[in-house]
């Protein structure tokens, strides 16, 4: 099931290698591995696109992409992971990581009052920046490798399950087919 939901929503290859934008890579894309729907690329797409989600940066789907092909993930889904963090949901894990890793620094978390100017930003960089990618990074590791962990044993779960109904499968439509041994009569009473 999660194989033909995923394949059904995500880009084929084709897609990805006819966008002109993309020819600049060559044949990184041929790279059939960065397609494949298996228990191992997807965890590692799980991996790459949680752990970006949670680091506060920009162009969050070009790293995706690149860490995808570095570490041979499902690159559609890696990149499409990173969506998780969005306009909407970004300033509460965002808040989040920052308590995070103010607790971890033993900083007092400050209020939020943004001034949009260089004396503010030069000023306040250090008080929340710091923090924050501290934050950021451990809950983008734990997350990453919970993600990766889950992938993997639903998908094993899955498989096992599968294959268990299978095997009944076949051994019921066995015990269906079997024919009576010669010399036995089921109607025959004792």
């Amino acid at each position: 099931m999660p194989k033909k939901f995923m394949k059904r929503y995500l880009p084929t290859p084709e897609r990805v290698r006819s966008i002109e934008s993309l020819h600049f890579l060559g044949d990184i894309l041929h790279e059939p591995n960065l397609w494949h729907i298996n228990r191992h690329s997807v965890a590692r797409a799980f991996l790459v696109g949680i752990f970006l989600t949670f680091i506060p940066m920009p162009f969050q789907m070009v790293a995706a992409a690149f860490f995808a092909i570095w570490f041979n993930a499902n690159l559609p889904l890696s990149v499409v992971l990173v969506w998780i963090s969005n306009p909407v949901t970004m300033p509460p894990m965002f808040y989040f990581n920052y308590k995070v890793g103010a607790w971890i620094l033993d900083r007092p978390v400050l209020n939020f009052e943004f001034q949009l100017s260089w004396s503010w930003l030069s000023g306040r960089l250090l008080d929340i920046g710091i923090p924050l990618y501290l934050g950021s990074l451990l809950v983008a590791t734990c997350s990453a490798c919970l993600a990766y962990l889950v992938i993997q044993f639903l998908w094993r779960r899955k498989v096992r399950s599968d294959w268990r109904d299978r095997q009944l499968l076949r051994i019921r439509h066995r015990r269906a087919t079997r024919k009576p041994k010669p010399g036995t009569d089921a109607h025959q009473s004792s």
